[in-house]
């Protein structure tokens, strides 16, 4: 487990993520005391899957009017 400033984790975030991503774990410190921990995630939640936008919207009926007349037949 490497150490490293909360300055330098500012002046180097790229190569310290490019570190974790490689198994690394980072302790950062703010003068001198450990406030944070930085390691690799162990597994990621599935993540839920947004529908195909065109397929999706392919799936509603086409309506062949001008929508402000929808909207004032709604409204009134």
């Amino acid at each position: 487990m490497r150490k490293t400033s909360v300055r330098d984790l500012h002046l180097n975030t790229s190569a310290i993520i490019r570190e974790i991503a490689k198994g690394e774990a980072f302790v950062i410190e703010k003068r001198g005391v450990a406030v944070a921990e930085l390691r690799p995630l162990r597994s990621l939640p599935p993540t839920r899957r947004l529908p195909q936008r065109e397929l999706f919207i392919s799936k509603f009926r086409r309506i062949r009017t001008d929508s402000g007349r929808l909207l004032e037949e709604d409204r009134s």
